[in-house]
């Protein structure tokens, strides 16, 4: 079992005194709470790999204003803007995981551009980000997607669907 869940994505630096704009990931809802260990992940030159939450209030828009121990000016949230928060799976509600990316096995996958790609085989760690792997046609080999919400339009769990727009060339890696 995968020890580490990416749970939140830090958005923007919001205040002076370091706090970061971060939201949910992955269909997740909003795990980070005071007192949790986080790793960030890609590591930044000049920036802490890790920090504990000092606090959280709701900002709007399904975002939400977060302060790290160890994250104390503005010029380091900058730096820390883009990466992902990692959390211990054993440190978060087990129900919130249930949620995860592995209950989209069996959705379709849809490219806005090129139409139908194949069906979710399964989900692929992968350090930075989840990988979706697709299979396309009987005798095929998989492709592996990128599950990221900059590619990630919708996901209708009534359809099973998730319609993504790939950037050109990626079916063909």
């Amino acid at each position: 079992m995968r020890t580490w869940a990416n749970v939140a994505e830090l958005t923007k630096a919001k205040t002076l005194s370091g706090g970061l704009l971060a939201r949910p990931t992955q269909g997740l809802p909003f795990l980070l709470h005071e007192g949790l260990e986080v790793a960030f992940v890609p590591p930044q030159l000049d920036t802490p790999r890790c920090a504990r939450v000092t606090s959280v209030s709701e900002s709007g828009k399904g975002a939400y204003l977060v302060c790290f121990d160890s994250v104390e000016t503005i010029e380091v949230a900058e730096r820390l803007v883009g990466c992902c928060c990692l959390v211990r799976r054993d440190e978060l509600p087990t129900e919130a995981l249930a949620t995860e990316v592995d209950a989209l096995v069996g959705f379709e996958v849809h490219d806005t551009q090129t139409g139908y790609i194949g069906i979710v085989g399964e989900l692929t760690e992968n350090p930075a980000h989840p990988l979706l792997s697709v299979t396309r046609a009987e005798g095929e080999e998989p492709v592996l997607i990128p599950f990221v919400d900059a590619f990630v339009e919708t996901i209708d769990e009534e359809c099973r669907r998730i319609t993504m727009t790939l950037p050109e060339g990626l079916l063909d890696l």
